[in-house]
């Protein structure tokens, strides 16, 4: 089996393999098993072991794993529950943005950077990856709470003010701001955004009975999965992330989804293809790069900068439902996963970001996205002022059920 075939198969076999077993180890030592899947992708990437090196089919597959993690947050989020968080949201996720963007901005002109270079900094630390935080509040029970559905409201936003906001820094860099541009793309969100939250949901609920009428096996679950896909090349498409239509197209199935089972159905594709996006993340990360001072330095005291920018900036648009629920928010929009790594990126293949400044926004990224998942859960039982004998109690009853 010496056949390009084969490796790719062996590949994928690696990386899951490593993933569930690095999971079931932080599992044991009661931690979120995402910890070990990303951990999982470093010690097996081309930064220690280089057992596997990330491709194009490992990529294609991560990303897939990321569009049904939304897809299945998407299933438990209703719009009429979204709707009750909008306001608070909206202003989370613009404090989010003002606060990073101003604050690495002059943090980076501090270090000496260049003005482009700094722009590209602070833009980095702008938008929030909502995948870690989905993922980790969904294993844990509590991707219903109203604080998650701030913290998921808050980062599709947080990605629509974070492409205009990378659309400007882009055109100031080359020597101009495109207004019709920026302008364009923002109504091409406006639009997507206002048909998938108004108008979507309405439609299928309207119309799910003749998915009764078709004769294919699980004809819901096809059905669902085409509009999946779908929805994620739209949002690519007018420049959000694929993920965005992805949540959204779970959502437009919400109020149907204990009808046809969605969420049981769609379990299966969730524990196989969801590890995935994890470990591949993981192994982007070269740990050597992070021993140079050059990029530890700047890397660390950015790091603080982005958590404290997202605590705080964030936190105070969420403070009306008290200062429990701030915190959770503002730890909630910390990491910055791929987000910050494609921002990162296109400076990187314009020429105006230089490797050592490339490497600090992966060190920032990294970081946001391992110090986060210990700490979020019991900052969300006690923003819901839940006891941890009680979310055992919910995850015992959800895995009954599952049963």
């Amino acid at each position: 089996m010496h056949t390009e075939t084969g490796h790719m198969i062996l590949s994928l076999l690696i990386i899951f393999a490593a993933g569930k077993f690095m999971g079931e180890v932080f599992e044991r030592l009661r931690q979120p098993a995402v910890i070990g899947e990303l951990l999982a992708g470093v010690i097996i990437g081309p930064g220690v072991l280089a057992l596997v090196k990330p491709g194009e089919v490992a990529e294609t597959v991560a990303t897939m794993g990321v569009v049904v993690l939304m897809f299945a947050v998407g299933l438990e989020t209703r719009p009429s529950e979204l709707f009750k968080v909008g306001r608070t949201a909206t202003i989370v996720a613009t404090l989010g943005v003002i606060a990073p963007m101003a604050l690495g901005f002059a943090a980076g002109s501090v270090m000496g950077f260049t003005r482009p270079e700094a722009l590209f900094i602070g833009t980095a630390l702008v938008a929030t990856s909502v995948g870690i935080t989905a993922r980790v509040l969904a294993d844990r029970g509590l991707i219903t709470t109203r604080t998650a559905r701030i913290v998921l409201a808050a980062a599709v936003i947080d990605d629509v003010l974070g492409m205009l906001v990378l659309s400007g820094v882009t055109g100031s860099v080359r020597g101009g701001v495109d207004v019709w541009h920026i302008g364009l793309i923002f109504l091409q969100a406006a639009v997507f955004l206002g048909f998938e939250v108004f108008i979507a949901p309405k439609i299928v609920n309207r119309h799910a009975h003749w998915l009764d009428k078709l004769h294919i096996p699980n004809a819901p679950l096809v059905v669902s999965i085409i509009v999946m896909l779908a929805m994620a090349a739209l949002s690519e498409w007018i420049g959000l992330a694929g993920i965005v239509g992805a949540f959204f197209a779970g959502m437009m199935f919400a109020e149907t989804s204990d009808r046809f089972e969605l969420e049981a159905r769609v379990k299966p594709l969730y524990e196989w293809l969801v590890p995935y996006f994890f470990v591949v993340t993981g192994m982007k990360v070269q740990p050597a790069l992070f021993a140079k001072p050059a990029v530890l330095l700047p890397g660390l005291a950015l790091v603080t900068l982005a958590v404290l920018t997202k605590v705080v900036g964030c936190g105070l648009g969420a403070l009306g439902g008290g200062v429990r629920e701030a915190l959770a928010v503002g730890v909630g929009m910390v990491p910055r996963g791929e987000v910050g790594l494609i921002v990162a990126s296109v400076g990187l293949s314009m020429g105006i970001v230089s490797p050592t400044v490339y490497a600090i926004v992966v060190l920032v990224v990294v970081v946001t996205t391992v110090i986060v998942p210990p700490v979020l859960p019991p900052l969300f039982m006690l923003a819901q002022g839940d006891a941890p004998v009680e979310l055992g109690r919910r995850r015992s009853a959800k895995a009954e059920e599952a049963a």
